[in-house]
Order: C-alpha cells, then structure tokens, then sequence
C-alpha cells in the first residue's frame, strides 16, 4: 500500500474495528542503526501519531524478521506463498512477548 493511502485505511481500521494499537516494523540496519528506509518509517509514524492521538503506536525492530521465516521454510522445502505476512506475524508475536514480560 503506498504511504500516502495509509491514513485513510487506518482511519477506517480505527473506526470500524475500535484499534487502539497498531505495531509498526522499523526496518534497522544490521548495526542496529537507523538507515534511509527506517528514517522514512519513522517520519510516517510521527505524522500517524498526530493524526491519530487515541492510537498508541508500539515501534518493533523487524530487522532479519523475513529471512528467519524464510529459513525455516526451506527446511520444508516449501516456500510459503506469503513470506511477508509470515514474518509480520512473527514479528508481532515477538512484540506481543516483549509486552508480556515487562
């Protein structure tokens, strides 16, 4: 989805759904730094926090996410039709733990 459509989508999430938290992939470099692609997550994400005051917006590090899963779908020897959704879901998961234990 382009960057642009992402307010009015979440906007109809919000409303239809009642989020009231969304967790977002920050795409770190290896080193762990911010790069070129994080630094555009991360200025989207502010704007999506002033747009939407009552959504708390929980920031995840999604760096290697695809390629685990993709790893361990080769041992398979079956590569999933939807390796995005997979490591989204893992990467949700993660965060989801995280919360759990502090």
């Amino acid at each position: 989805m382009p960057s642009a459509e992402l307010p009015d989508y979440l906007r109809r999430l919000v409303d239809e759904r009642e989020v009231r938290e969304v967790v977002v992939g920050v795409p770190r470099t290896l080193r762990g730094e911010v790069g070129f692609q994080a630094r555009r997550i991360l200025a989207t994400l502010d704007a999506l926090k002033r747009d939407f005051p009552g959504v708390r917006f929980g920031e995840w590090d999604e760096r290697l996410t695809t390629r685990i899963v993709a790893a361990r779908s080769r041992r398979g020897k079956k590569k999933p039709a939807r390796l995005d959704h997979l490591a989204a879901a893992r990467m949700l998961q993660e965060y989801l733990e995280a919360e759990r234990n502090t």
